[in-house]
């Protein structure tokens, strides 16, 4: 998103506190991960059923990961999360969850998952640093909580 519109996502008198980006190397790390799994997985139904060609499930399976990695790496790695002293603000800046109405922020699997009171859930993907990320969320969470007492 061009700079200029970064400013009309904020309300008056909001501050920004951080901005947080996928990492390329975790995108990439998370699907040689999930691809090594689908191989063993793919491989070993196929060796399970009797099949033949386990070898060539297992070489089905990486190369449909890696499709599909490729395709989505441009959309994925373009998305931002604006954490501010209110909100957090989504990618696409269209919809944002208030920090008084995050109940749980926490790491999952390497990412990060906000957990609102109504029950909605939104997943921060391959993130660097994701403990980092749900303690500065939480701090400015609890800042924002004090305030408002």
């Amino acid at each position: 998103m061009p700079a200029e519109i970064d400013h009309a996502l904020l309300e008056p008198g909001e501050k920004r506190l951080q901005d947080y980006r996928p990492d390329k190397g975790r995108y990439w790390r998370d699907h040689g991960i999930m691809a090594v799994g689908l191989m063993a997985l793919a491989g070993g139904g196929l060796w399970a059923i009797g099949s033949p060609y386990p070898a060539i499930g297992s070489l089905g399976a990486i190369l449909a990961v890696a499709v599909r990695a490729l395709y989505l790496a441009p959309e994925t790695l373009a998305l931002r999360w604006v954490l501010t002293d209110r909100r957090v603000i989504l990618p696409g800046g269209q919809r944002s969850i208030m920090l008084l109405e995050l109940q749980t922020a926490r790491p999952l699997l390497g990412d990060v998952q906000l957990v609102t009171r109504s029950g909605d859930k939104h997943l921060m993907k391959h993130l660097p640093n994701a403990d980092g990320v749900v303690s500065r969320i939480l701090e400015a969470r609890d800042r924002r909580a004090k305030r408002r007492d």
